[in-house]
């Protein structure tokens, strides 16, 4: 589901960097420039709303996980100063399509 978020942040104007980044923290699925920001965003894909909407397991341990490892890759790549949101992408299918929303600044770090 990644790639597929990916190909439609590309064709919004988006540039991602990356896609399933790993540290020792954990994984973020996607982290991509947008609106002279950099994004870090979860990806979550859910097929029905019976359990809650998909940027409902984003849960503050989860959170949490992201928040450490965007600065791991921050440090990385020698990145400071610049704007960062995190976002969660809801991938949803109903009827045999696919829906993709975009919650912008969906947390922030500390939450």
């Amino acid at each position: 589901m990644e790639h597929a978020a990916a190909r439609w942040l590309e064709s919004r104007g988006a540039h991602v960097l990356e896609q399933q980044y790993r540290s020792r923290h954990g994984e973020i699925d996607l982290i991509y420039e947008e609106e002279g920001q950099l994004v870090f965003g979860e990806v979550k894909y859910r097929t029905s709303q019976r359990y809650g909407t998909p940027a409902e397991a984003v849960d503050a341990v989860k959170r949490r996980r992201i928040a450490y490892t965007a600065q791991t890759y921050m440090l990385q790549k020698g990145i400071n100063d610049v704007p960062v949101r995190f976002d969660v992408i809801e991938m949803m299918e109903q009827d045999g399509r696919l829906y993709i929303r975009v919650l912008k600044d969906a947390f922030r770090p500390g939450e």
